[in-house]
């Protein structure tokens, strides 16, 4: 088994209490329904900055929202666990990368 970072792109943030208590119930059960699939549920990103080489910083412009850290058999695997991905729905997408250790 190894292990892939999810990392969303985009989606929406909930605009009311209502909406907020939908999209908290949908990663529930989307995160729930994988079961032991995941390593860190991970957490959405709040303000970023992109640092460039001669040390100045701008605004990040990659629209990245959030991450998840899963175990799955293979790219294939993960990407297939992902499909069901909450942040669809707000208009998110999810990149999928196989991490390997080095250290």
């Amino acid at each position: 088994m190894g292990k892939y970072v999810y990392v969303y792109k985009g989606g929406s943030m909930p605009q009311t209490d209502a909406e907020r208590e939908a999209v908290t119930a949908a990663w529930t059960n989307w995160i729930g329904g994988l079961g032991d699939t995941f390593v860190d549920v991970g957490n959405p990103f709040g303000p970023s900055a992109a640092v460039r080489a001669d040390g100045s910083n701008g605004a990040a412009s990659s629209g990245l929202s959030g991450y998840s850290i899963v175990q799955a058999g293979s790219l294939d695997d993960a990407v297939g666990k992902a499909k069901g991905c909450p942040v669809f729905a707000g208009g998110g997408s999810v990149e999928v990368y196989e991490t390997f250790e080095v250290m």
